[in-house]
C-alpha cells in the first residue's frame, strides 16, 4: 500500500495548486452575488457552503461548478467552463473529479450501480454545499435507514471503528509532534494516504472485501505508529536532558550567590 503513497502525495498538491491557492487568489462574484440571494439558490447555499470543509480548504463554487469567478457577467458562461448543477446519477462524477479513488470503489459497491435507478449518490450521505470532514459517525441508524435496514452498515461501522479509532489518536500524535518543533511531513502524508485509501474502501461497502483488506491498513498504521513512538521517545529523552540543564543552571546560580554573600560577608 505505501507504493501509492508517492501518486496520493502528487494528486493532493496539485489539487491544492489547483483549487486552493485559486480560490484564495480573489474573492468568488458567485459567492458574492449568490449570497444577496434569497432561498435555495443564494442565501440558503452559500450559508452552507461557509460551514464546509471545502470553504476551509480554499474549494469554491467554481471549483465545482466551473466559470470565472472573477466576472460578474462571464461567471456562469459556458465559454468559461460553467458546468452548474449536475443531475442527480451524475453527482458521482461530479465529485469524482477530485474524488477518484473514490468514486471508484463507489461505482463498484450496491450503491453505485442503482444510482441510475434512485439510489445513493455522493452528497445523499455528505450533503452537497454543506460538507464536513467524514467521519465514522456517518455510518448512523438514522442515515442508512432512510433506505434501508442498519443491520450491514452497523457491521461495517464494527469493522472499521479499530482502524478509525487508531487514524485519530495517530493524527493527535503528529499534530502533537509538530507542535514542539518536529519535522512531521512524510509521517502526514503517509497519513493522508493511509487514511484516503481506507476510507475509500468502506464507500464499496463490501463487507468480505472490508474484512480482507483492513489488516493491511492496519499493518501501514503499526508503521507510522513505530515512528511516532521513536521521535516521543527521543522527545522524553530531549525533555530529561533539558530538566537536567535546568537544574544545572539553578545550582549554578545558587553556588554563585553563595560565593557572593561570602564575599560581601568578608568586606
Amino acid at each position: 500500500m505505501k507504493k501509492i503513497l508517492l501518486t496520493n502525495v502528487l494528486f493532493f498538491g496539485a489539487f491544492v495548486l489547483l483549487t486552493g491557492f485559486s480560490a484564495a487568489a480573489s474573492p468568488s462574484v458567485c459567492i458574492e452575488c449568490h449570497g444577496g440571494l434569497s432561498g435555495q439558490l443564494g442565501e440558503i447555499p452559500t450559508a452552507e457552503w461557509h460551514t464546509s470543509v471545502h470553504s476551509r480548504s480554499r474549494v469554491s463554487c467554481h471549483d465545482c461548478h466551473g466559470g470565472d469567478p472573477t466576472d460578474y457577467v462571464e461567471a456562469m458562461s459556458a465559454d468559461r467552463g460553467f458546468i452548474g448543477v449536475p443531475v442527480y446519477a451524475e453527482v458521482p462524477a461530479f465529485c469524482g473529479r477530485c474524488h477518484v479513488g473514490v468514486e471508484e470503489d463507489y461505482r463498484a459497491s450496491l450503491h453505485g450501480q442503482v444510482v441510475e435507478f434512485g439510489g445513493p449518490n455522493c452528497v445523499t450521505c455528505h450533503e452537497n454545499h454543506a460538507v464536513q470532514v467524514a467521519s465514522i459517525d456517518l455510518i448512523n441508524e438514522i442515515s442508512c435507514s432512510r433506505c434501508h435496514t442498519y443491520d450491514k452498515p452497523a457491521l461495517i461501522k464494527q469493522e472499521i471503528s479499530d482502524t478509525e479509532a487508531m487514524l485519530s489518536r495517530l493524527d493527535n500524535s503528529i499534530a502533537s509532534l509538530y507542535r514542539v518543533g518536529f519535522d512531521t511531513g512524510q509521517l502526514k502524508d503517509e497519513l493522508f494516504s493511509t487514511r484516503n485509501n481506507f476510507r475509500r474502501l468502506f464507500h464499496s461497502v463490501d463487507i468480505d472485501k472490508i474484512r480482507a483488506e483492513t489488516a493491511g491498513f492496519d499493518a501501514d498504521l503499526e508503521e507510522t505508529k513505530a515512528t511516532i513512538n521513536a521521535l516521543e521517545e527521543t522527545l522524553g529523552q530531549r525533555k530529561i536532558v533539558g530538566g537536567a540543564f535546568v537544574l544545572l543552571l539553578i545550582l549554578g546560580g545558587c553556588i554563585a550567590l553563595l560565593i557572593r554573600r561570602t564575599y560581601e560577608n568578608k568586606e
